[in-house]
């Protein structure tokens, strides 16, 4: 057992920094020493109640850090080694997963209940078993994962932008090149500029998309997308959106990425796209359901699920971290502001709020 320092959530906003236990790695496992996690909508639904989650329990989904522990058939990374934790454990055995479609795996609800995905927990405090979150916890000093969902990047990348390769920036540049495959020179609508959507509109600057055309309700944040790729920005508070793009376009875009989770504006999204056109959802936690005329589908549109980024973690979290490492994917501009563990609830406060981009929590 090795003493640890999490962020323990008893119940909704009932948060606490303290010391548990983090049983050893086993065989196919790594111990990372986390250096930077990020804060995601998905943990705040956890926070504050919105969505189920199993008490006690560690937050985090996003955590970058340095390897520095190894179970005996670990062969991908070793100690000292700089890795990313993807967001999505996987069996690495399923149908899914040998086809290359790890972000499907037919056991990725296992993990749902608490659990690393063996089924079982390494986290504990005076014999009490804590839960887990997405096979990972990392709001914490130290985390114990699978080892396929650690995944090495050039050490010179620095751990606040890289952990956002472990969830939002992914999803969102996933949605774009790997979901979508945009080409140069295709119309593309981002709804919702939040962490994803704003992902989103950095894959479509990398895929060459034109125009690029950010919708949301606050300005700050259109102004802060404007420098990401954005070529022009609506703000669907004062314009109807579907209008304006339609003339922005002469007619729709063939993609948009719908960011928001709103039935209403997965509607809109539908709405924008010319016949032919894609919209990619790319998050799903509204159980809502959504009002579409049949019409709208008539002519070919599409509407097209997207979870992680349709990543192949080891190839994707590389060449991402790469192309950000050379400049080209600039992820410091979607990091806000950084905070101290025990600044957690600070970072969701932040959330509710809508400040910013992307919150991140660092290790010193």
């Amino acid at each position: 057992m090795t003493e640890i320092t999490a962020a323990v959530l008893e119940g909704p906003r009932d948060l606490s920094i303290e010391s548990i236990e983090l049983a050893e790695p086993k065989a196919d496992e790594v111990r990372v020493d986390l250096k930077a996690t990020g804060v995601c909508h998905t943990d705040h639904h956890r926070y504050v109640g919105t969505s189920d989650a199993p008490y006690p329990i560690v937050l985090g989904h996003e955590g970058a850090g340095v390897v520095d522990a190894v179970g005996e058939n670990v062969t991908s990374v070793k100690p000292g080694d700089h890795v990313v934790l993807w967001v999505l454990p996987f069996c690495r055995e399923c149908a899914f997963c040998e086809r290359g479609n790890p972000h499907l795996c037919s056991r990725r609800s296992a993990v749902k209940g608490g659990t690393l995905l063996d089924g079982t927990r390494r986290l504990s405090r005076s014999e009490e078993k804590v839960n887990h979150f997405y096979g990972q916890s990392s709001f914490a000093s130290h985390c114990v994962v699978a080892e396929q969902t650690a995944v090495k990047i050039p050490e010179s990348l620095p751990f606040p932008e890289a952990s956002l390769l472990g969830c939002g920036a992914i999803t969102g540049l996933g949605a774009v090149v790997n979901t979508a495959d945009v080409s140069t020179g295709e119309p593309a609508a981002v709804f919702g500029c939040g962490g994803v959507g704003s992902s989103a509109i950095l894959g479509a600057s990398l895929a060459g998309a034109n125009p690029i055309i950010a919708v949301d309700i606050e300005d700050e944040t259109l102004a802060t997308v404007a420098d990401l790729g954005a070529t022009h920005t609506i703000n669907s508070s004062e314009t109807d959106p579907v209008r304006e793009i339609s003339r922005l376009t002469d007619g729709g875009v063939k993609y948009a990425f719908e960011c928001t989770s709103i039935p209403g504006v997965i509607e809109q999204a539908v709405e924008a796209v010319q016949p032919g056109g894609t919209v990619v959802a790319t998050t799903t936690s509204s159980a809502d359901p959504l009002q579409i005329a049949p019409g709208e589908l008539t002519y070919g549109k599409r509407i097209v699920g997207n979870v992680g980024g349709s990543a192949q973690p080891s190839i994707d979290i590389p060449r991402f971290a790469t192309l950000a490492q050379s400049g080209r994917l600039p992820l410091e501009k979607l990091v806000s502001q950084t905070y101290s563990l025990d600044q957690l609830d600070e970072a969701f406060e932040a959330i509710e709020n809508g400040n910013g981009i992307r919150g991140v929590v660092t290790y010193e």
